[in-house]
C-alpha cells in the first residue's frame, strides 16, 4: 500500500478548520454586539449659522415683491358715481394676481432648499427650522412690498371723472399664501435628507 504523500508547504498537517471556526464565532459574536450609535443632532453650534440663514433669507421677500408687481396684471374698470371702480371683464386678475404669488413663492421655496443643502457642513433639523422661518418672514415681506410696489405702478387718477378707465392695482386676497414658500422650502430640504444614506446627512464625510 503507497505511503501518503505530504504536502511541503503545509507539513505534513491536515488543513486546520480554524480559520471557518473564527469566522462562524465572529459571526455568532456580531448578533450580540450593540449596534453603533447613531449621531444626534448638532443644535448648539448651528443656532448662529441658522439665525443668519434666516436673516438672509428674510431680504428675499424684497425681489420677490418686486418681480410680483411687475407681473401681476392691473384690474381694469370705470369710476362709478358713488367713486367706486366697477370692474369691467377682468375680475379674473384677482385670481392671476394670487396665482402669480404662488408659484414665485414656491419657486423661491425650492430654490431655498437646495441650496442650503449645498451647505453640507451644517446640515440638520436647525438649519431648516431656520430656513422655513426666514421663507415665513420672506413671503411676509413679499406680500407688503409687493402690494406698494404694484400701487406706485399703477396709481389712481389724480382728478378722477365718472366714467373715466382706471386701473387698479393687484392684490393678493389671502394671507395664507405666506405658507406657500417655507412649505415648499421645507419639501425641498427633507426630500433631499431622504435620499441622502448617512445617518448624519453626509455633513462629517
Amino acid at each position: 500500500m503507497p505511503d501518503r504523500q505530504e504536502d511541503p508547504d503545509d507539513g505534513g498537517a491536515p488543513d486546520s478548520p480554524s480559520e471557518p471556526a473564527a469566522a462562524e464565532s465572529d459571526a455568532a459574536l456580531d448578533g450580540f454586539l450593540p449596534p453603533p450609535p447613531v449621531p444626534r443632532p448638532v443644535v448648539r453650534a448651528d443656532l448662529l449659522p441658522a439665525l443668519s440663514a434666516a436673516s438672509l433669507i428674510a431680504l428675499l421677500g424684497v425681489p420677490l415683491g418686486w418681480i410680483w408687481s411687475r407681473l401681476a396684471p392691473p384690474e381694469h374698470g370705470v369710476l362709478a358715481p358713488g367713486g367706486t371702480t366697477s370692474s369691467l371683464v377682468e375680475s379674473y386678475h384677482e385670481f392671476d394676481a394670487l396665482a402669480l404669488f404662488l408659484l414665485l413663492s414656491a419657486g423661491f421655496g425650492v430654490l431655498v432648499g437646495a441650496v442650503l443643502w449645498l451647505v453640507r457642513s451644517r446640515r440638520g433639523p436647525v438649519l431648516l427650522v431656520g430656513a422655513a422661518i426666514g421663507s415665513l418672514l420672506a413671503a411676509w415681506l413679499g406680500m407688503q412690498l409687493g402690494g406698494s410696489f404694484a400701487a406706485a405702478l399703477h396709481p389712481p387718477p389724480a382728478d378722477p371723472a365718472v366714467g373715466q378707465p382706471v386701473a387698479r392695482a393687484p392684490e393678493i386676497g389671502t394671507g395664507w399664501a405666506v405658507l406657500v414658500q417655507p412649505l415648499t422650502c421645507a419639501l425641498t430640504y427633507g426630500l433631499a435628507a431622504s435620499w441622502n444614506g448617512f445617518d448624519d446627512l453626509g455633513r462629517r464625510s
